[in-house]
């Protein structure tokens, strides 16, 4: 298994996250037919309450020390936890990084949680089917809902789970 570690964010790490973001971006352009604004970003609104609103949590994956990608949850003071923004770059992808990812950041929260993805983004069918069955097993639902305020795209796919406590605790709120 490769050296991943998942760690929370800090201010200080806001500037290397935005340039993930922007890769982040530009992958689900491709999805949404979405593009950059004119100064070659992309929407920044999660981005930005990711690292101001105390109800969400930004974290940076690494491999070894090199930074692999980042993950936004949301919904810290509620009952479900939401996967809200979810990012590996290309050169960690298929070994095994978004999995443990995935596995290390909804084992700090245990508890109900959701992810939202496109049907026509494939590869993020096959991999976030897969990371709930890794984590829980059969027990994970999936369905479309539409997305809020936009009715001519497809409805998203929602998978939701109830992510077990790991042995030693996890963390609480992700915040610790």
């Amino acid at each position: 298994m490769p050296d991943v570690s998942v760690r929370l964010a800090n201010s200080a790490d806001r500037p290397l996250v935005e340039r993930l973001w922007v890769m982040f971006g530009h992958d689900m352009s491709e999805f949404r037919g979405l593009l950059p604004a004119p100064d070659g970003t992309f929407r920044r609104d999660r981005l930005r309450a990711a690292f101001t609103d105390p109800d969400w949590a930004p974290y940076v994956v690494a491999l070894g020390e090199r930074p692999a990608g980042f993950a936004f949850v949301r919904g810290l003071s509620g009952t479900t936890r939401v996967l809200n923004s979810f990012f590996v770059v290309r050169g960690a992808r298929r070994a095994g990084v978004g999995l443990r990812a995935v596995q290390e950041i909804t084992a700090r929260n245990p508890g109900p949680w959701e992810v939202a993805f496109q049907d026509e983004n494939a590869t993020a069918v096959r991999f976030w089917r897969r990371a709930a069955t890794e984590i829980v097993g059969d027990t994970w639902t999936e369905e479309r809902r539409p997305v809020p305020g936009r009715p001519d795209l497809p409805p998203d796919v929602w998978i939701s789970f109830d992510a077990p406590a790991r042995a030693g605790g996890g963390l609480p709120n992700g915040r610790a």
